[in-house]
């Protein structure tokens, strides 16, 4: 799938064998560093509708440690493009035009990898609201003409509340 167009798919069950698989590549990439991987966004919430990309996050202990190791992302397919944007992260995307996988690499216990896993997990735990994100990233694509900042900016309002919300919900339900 040409990731310029921007398709909002049903969920597959194919996306958790796709991320496992991808998660022992990983781990040989940076073995040796502490490091735990995980599978977030819209793939890694059973029953809902995404693009059809695997997005991982990578904690690391030292992200100047992970970034020694662009030649082993390198070698299992990853395209190593750095902050891409966002200080404290590294991003890496893997399949060119047709992009299959990206990773949100960042030190462990920052805020942004709590912000992911968090959304993650309130999504999890929260069907109905789960469904409404669906519902909205379906109508986004179909009104963003392909443009990933429209796409993008279409669901901003509705992740920044719930975002908020499933941090709020991740501290109450672990102190």
């Amino acid at each position: 799938m040409n990731m310029n167009h921007i398709v909002v798919v049903p969920y597959e069950e194919s996306w958790a064998r796709r991320f496992d698989e991808e998660r022992c590549l990983i781990e040989e990439a940076v073995a040796g560093l502490h490091n735990r991987v995980h599978h977030i966004g819209s793939t890694s919430v059973e029953g809902l509708q995404a693009k059809p990309i695997i997005d991982i996050l990578l904690e690391v202990a030292d992200l100047q440690e992970l970034d020694g190791r662009s030649r082993c992302f390198e070698a299992i397919g990853y395209e190593c493009l750095g902050e891409f944007g966002l200080p404290g992260r590294r991003y890496y995307r893997k399949g060119g035009i047709s992009r299959t996988h990206q990773i949100h690499a960042f030190e462990w216990g920052s805020l942004d990898a709590q912000r992911h896993l968090a959304f993650r997990d309130y999504l999890r735990a929260h069907p109905v609201v789960a469904r409404e994100y669906g519902e909205l990233k379906q109508r986004v694509a179909k009104v963003c003409r392909h443009d990933i900042t429209r796409y993008s900016e279409g669901k901003a309002d509705f992740v920044k509340l719930y975002e908020q919300r499933a941090l709020a919900w991740r501290e109450q339900m672990h102190p």
